[in-house]
């Protein structure tokens, strides 16, 4: 399955943090950032959670949610939002159901020995639901300003 910019996001719903479940459909009127990452608690996830973070003012100033996705269980998810001290909603996606949405497992390779992974992406959708903006195979460093600006100039072209 992939999604082309343009067009309807299919609906999910998943277990999050704060014994939450998040629909998407549920998020309609706001524009939604959702960013996957391999695994909670390692450095570059840290990082890229860490940035999410600190630009989520700018990010509620630009009419958008931002949601975390990993494969990790919700109570490494849990952990991994207390300790990080994010303000906003980790989603765990074991049975990769998002993930599959969004295409984003991929065969990765670490130490010569390969395995499916997520691979790091992040999505902008609109506040009609459909894909506004994709970014596959990211590099942590600026990437959230880059979807940041993208944000606002969405909500800014509304």
């Amino acid at each position: 399955m992939h999604i082309e910019l343009g067009q309807p996001v299919p609906d999910f719903s998943a277990s999050a943090t704060g014994d939450t479940t998040i629909t998407l459909s549920e998020l309609r009127g706001k524009q939604v950032v959702i960013y996957f990452y391999p695994k909670a608690s390692t450095p570059g996830c840290t990082t890229e959670g860490g940035d999410f973070r600190d630009h989520k003012k700018a990010f509620d100033n630009a009419n958008t949610v931002i949601l975390g996705v990993s494969r990790d269980g919700l109570r490494a998810q849990e952990n991994f939002k207390a300790k990080q001290d994010f303000n906003f909603p980790l989603i765990s996606d074991k049975d990769e159901t998002v993930c599959t949405i969004f295409d984003v497992i991929k065969l990765k390779k670490m130490y010569g020995k390969e395995h499916l992974g997520i691979e790091r992406s992040t999505f902008l959708i609109d506040a009609t639901g459909n894909l506004a903006n994709e970014w596959r195979g990211v590099k942590v460093p600026g990437h959230v300003e880059e979807v940041l600006a993208a944000a606002e100039a969405l909500n800014a072209s509304r």
